[in-house]
């Protein structure tokens, strides 16, 4: 299946759009994520951060003919991991516009009310979210507000902010 048809099968199903609507959006969403060109490739032919920004496109497109939410919250599982650190700044900041904005790729307004971000990058942390749970081993340790986060008197949220080997956090 080539990238075009990856991203454009999520918009077929329950959609108004044409298909040369869904054909601009596949093509808008793809340069967003700096892929543009690739829509007539297959996914092996694509690295493993390029499959990721693919993914983040799909996630993005958003039919603004509809008047409910859609989705009502996008979960972004590790969405940076892998990727240098250019890409991973082009990730964060598309997740941040198109939910701070409330804009799709296009700059047309999007309509995803919440997300949640899972990752491990200081960076994702720092550049796409607001709001932080800390979780560790399986519980919620800390939360609070981003800025908060490096100066948490939490000890095993210090041990990670440092990236130290000596503290709560055992290898």
């Amino acid at each position: 299946m080539f990238i075009r048809s990856f991203l454009s099968a999520c918009r077929y199903e329950n959609s108004s759009l044409s298909e040369d609507q869904i054909s601009e959006l596949v093509t808008e969403n793809l340069a967003a994520v700096g892929l543009k060109g690739v829509e007539d490739r297959l996914p092996s032919e694509l690295s493993g951060g390029m499959k990721k920004r693919v993914a983040l496109a799909r996630s993005i497109i958003f039919d603004n003919t509809r008047k409910e939410i859609e989705p009502e919250v996008l979960l972004y599982d590790e969405p940076t991991a892998g990727l240098d650190p250019i890409a991973s700044t082009v990730v964060e900041d598309l997740i941040r516009s198109v939910h701070i904005k409330g804009e799709d790729a296009s700059g047309k307004p999007g309509k995803i009310a919440s997300y949640i971000v899972v990752t491990h990058q200081h960076s994702t942390i720092r550049r796409a979210v607001d709001r932080l749970l800390f979780l560790y081993e399986g519980r919620v340790v800390w939360q609070g507000m981003t800025g908060e986060f490096t100066t948490s008197t939490n000890p095993i949220v210090q041990q990670f902010a440092s990236g130290s080997l000596d503290g709560p956090i055992r290898y």
